[in-house]
């Protein structure tokens, strides 16, 4: 049956071709034939002396992927579908773990997620344990040659499928780095996060002034999301990396979320904006057919969380057995679930290659008259075909988040009955319902075994069910150009990457992302030379930028001295402590939550023996006494970041203080003893890094600073010439900040800006101040 189908293939394509054949690609194979055809040459990917369908690049991606998928056996169809973690040993080499994924689960779709760093690690220092998975530090030489040994072993299988590497965002100032969510940037070069990049767009497209005046319609400049990709995706395509998880088009509506600190904007039209830049940037100028994607494409994105993960009932992250509900609340048309639609519909008609869906489960939600089913959104047909595919028209593959096979199935926990085997759900029920949904490659799961018994029970359909998901994905292979050439020239990648003019490039993102709330008397810029007392920000940042220092970050901190022209403070906040928290009650061997802390459920108001009882910690029923996943209880010491559940509603800074998850650094009463100690607190400057959007509450006393800025992940060295006048300040607030706790209480978790809570928005979206005088410096 393949001869003659590979024949139509061929034959019936030739028409489409014959005034549209595309150039010579470069052809790289390291342990297989290279076929001559008169003057083009093709990779002999099987290795049988003859041009296949599959084998022919001047074919359509899709017809090439619809003849592969024939000649690819159930095991190997059942592992293109899966997609996990598999970093390189310390040194560069494949590990033992990387091995079985290639040689006997048969997959081609990775998650690289170890740290590029500029010198080669330690390798005496073994990793153990939930460390191990975030991988071993390599640098681009490395990398590149760890990308290329994967390449070169899966060329030698039986058919040569190549592999597309993933990973989350590493081009950013992450002072928090946390596995699953951000590697930090070690040798990348450094742009702001997210929230900053926004910020500097809109600070680009318009005016700032001394008054902070916000034009009727604030549009922005992409200008500057363009050079950002062509930054990431050169450094990103330098060592192997061509699929992200990323970027999120997630509304940033919900202050409290716990994963806020990656989303750009609460505004879905600025965040259309953005996303449609990064597809068009990353994949390409969408063609006649609705996709992007082609071998000059630097990197395939994920776009997540589908239909849009910003609204987390209370802020809960659903990494947590706590945190699984999803609200659309806002009542009629201007919010609700179609305002966080935008972004997703502007990256389809750019040709996004894939869309992740979220974890989380849709709460109470009917749209354009339907009433969507309360699964998390990978189980849900209504979610993935109905919607995404049929709806909105996606043409791509849909990835699912990570662990929803095993630890976050939310909806079909197994202490839930399947009414499809009368037995509760186990992992081989939600393979089989993700896929009959529609979703094409479940991440962090890797075991093909279940998908082939699955379609040997009946339950899933090889043509129905896994032919045309496995197509999508190698259509994506294909139009990368990856079975032509994977492989990366490793000995350059390491002048690829953080090039200076790179690096500059993203210090001027990071000056024009920083926002001035607040400047009484014209305290900034300061002038040169000033005698400066330094506290969170590195003084030698600050000497380097001209100041006379007094640094006061040591543990016994030494009082402001007298003749101090201004106190500069630098304001982090982070939930270090929250990594305390288990929800494995005593009755399960585990942890208990220290009776200091209020066990209030602030759903109910009910005092509870453990907090988070609803769900068990361990995620399998029938195993009560099973030790530890790597990722611990799913609760345990919440790795994915947030603080306890208890003290979410905890934005204000005086709140924080006296919170046992949230840290403040300096902390609370450092900053309010440094304002006495100068004497006139018009002296002091107040810089903050809002990972959320804090609350300056009037008890905290921060707003009494003579200068207010906000930051949104950028270094020491772009603050100081903001500060210095060598740089002015340019950014806009992306996000509206809260007056106080009950604009956050009360605000839709679905809806932006406060604007409902009478005197509600302390600054509100667009908000930006300039310095006052002719604009000076970058």
């Amino acid at each position: 049956m393949r001869r003659p189908l590979a024949l139509f293939l061929a034959v019936s394509a030739l028409p489409l071709l014959a005034n549209t054949v595309p150039a010579q690609p470069e052809i790289a194979a390291r342990s297989k034939p290279v076929l001559q055809l008169g003057a083009l040459r093709f990779k002999d990917l099987n290795a049988n002396g003859q041009l296949d369908p599959y084998e022919d690049w001047r074919l359509p991606a899709k017809a090439r992927a619809t003849d592969l998928v024939q000649r690819m056996t159930l095991a190997e169809k059942a592992g293109m579908m899966l997609i996990a973690t598999n970093n390189p040993d310390c040194g560069g080499g494949i590990s033992d773990h990387g091995r079985d994924l290639i040689d006997t689960q048969k997959m081609t779709r990775f998650i690289l997620r170890a740290k590029v760093v500029g010198e080669a690690p330690d390798c005496s220092v073994k990793l153990t344990g939930f460390a191990l998975r975030g991988g071993y530090p390599q640098t681009p030489l490395q990398m590149a040659g760890f990308t290329n040994a994967v390449q070169e072993r899966l060329e030698g299988g039986r058919l040569g499928i190549p592999a597309l590497f993933k990973d989350n965002a590493r081009n950013h100032v992450e002072t928090n780095p946390m596995f699953g969510i951000a590697a930090g940037a070690g040798a990348f070069t450094e742009f702001p996060k997210e929230a900053g990049l926004a910020a500097a767009v809109l600070g680009a497209g318009a005016p700032v002034d001394t008054r902070g005046t916000i034009p009727a319609r604030l549009r922005g400049d992409m200008g500057l999301i363009r050079d950002f990709t062509g930054v990431m995706g050169r450094e990103w395509r330098a060592i192997g990396l061509r699929g992200m998880y990323g970027y999120m088009a997630d509304l940033g509506t919900e202050p409290r979320w716990a994963r806020f600190h990656e989303t750009f904007t609460e505004d879905a039209d600025l965040m259309s904006g953005i996303i449609g830049t990064l597809v068009g940037g990353l994949q390409g100028p969408v063609r006649a057919d609705g996709t992007s994607l082609s071998p000059a494409s630097s990197v395939a994105l994920t776009i997540k969380h589908f239909p849009g993960g910003g609204p987390q009932e209370m802020g809960w992250d659903p990494h947590y057995t706590f945190g699984k509900n999803q609200l659309y609340t806002h009542p009629g048309g201007k919010y609700g679930f179609g305002y966080h639609l935008k972004p997703f519909r502007t990256a389809i008609a750019g040709g996004v290659s894939s869309i992740m869906p979220y974890y989380g489960v849709p709460i109470g939600v009917t749209y354009q008259g339907v009433k969507y089913e309360e699964n998390g959104m990978a189980f849900s047909r209504q979610i993935v075909t109905d919607l995404l595919r049929g709806k909105l028209g996606f043409k791509g593959n849909v990835n699912s988040d990570s662990g929803v096979i095993e630890q976050r199935g939310w909806g079909l926990e197994s202490y839930r009955i399947n009414p499809e085997t009368g037995r509760p759900y186990d992992p081989a029920d939600r393979t089989a319902i993700a896929i009959r949904s529609g979703t094409d490659v479940l991440s962090e799961f890797a075991r093909n075994q279940t998908i082939i018994d699955l379609v040997g029970s009946g339950r899933l359909g090889e043509r129905e069910h896994i032919d045309p998901a496995v197509v999508r994905l190698l259509t994506e292979q294909f139009q990368l150009g990856l079975f032509e050439n994977p492989y990366v020239d490793a000995a350059a990648a390491p002048a690829a990457i953080g090039r200076a003019e790179d690096r500059e490039l993203g210090l001027a993102a990071q000056r024009r992302s920083i926002v001035l709330l607040q400047n009484r008397n014209g305290l900034l810029p300061l002038k040169p030379g000033a005698r400066v007392y330094v506290m969170g920000f590195d003084p030698a940042a600050a000497r380097n930028a001209g100041l006379q220092v007094v640094d006061g970050n040591a543990a016994t901190r030494t009082p402001v001295p007298a003749g101090t022209d201004a106190v500069l403070i630098k304001v982090q906040v982070s939930n270090a402590g929250a990594r305390a928290y288990s929800s494995r009650g005593a009755e399960l061997g585990g942890r208990v939550v220290g009776p200091e802390f209020p066990l209030i459920d602030p759903r109910t108001g009910q005092r509870q023996a453990t907090w988070g009882a609803q769900d068990p910690c361990v995620y399998e029923a029938d195993k009560p006494q099973q030790a530890e996943t790597a990722d611990g209880c799913l609760d345990s010491g919440l790795i994915f970041g947030g603080a306890f559940p208890w003290e979410a509603n905890m934005l204000a800074l005086s709140d924080m203080a006296m919170a046992q998850s949230w840290t403040m650094t300096p902390s609370l009463s450092e900053i309010q003893a440094a304002m006495r100690e100068i004497g006139d607190p018009g002296r002091v400057v107040i810089s903050i890094y809002f990972r959320n959007p804090y609350i300056l509450d009037e008890a905290s006393q921060v707003r009494k600073a003579g200068a207010l800025i906000a930051t949104f992940g950028v270094s020491d060295r772009a603050q100081f010439d903001v500060l210095t006048g060598a740089a002015r300040p340019q950014g806009r607030l992306p996000f509206a900040l809260p007056a106080n706790r009950a604009a956050v209480l009360k605000q839709h978790p679905d809806a932006p800006g406060y604007a409902e809570v009478r005197g509600g928005v302390l600054y509100p979206y667009g908000f930006g101040l300039g310095y006052p005088g002719a604009a000076q410096g970058r």
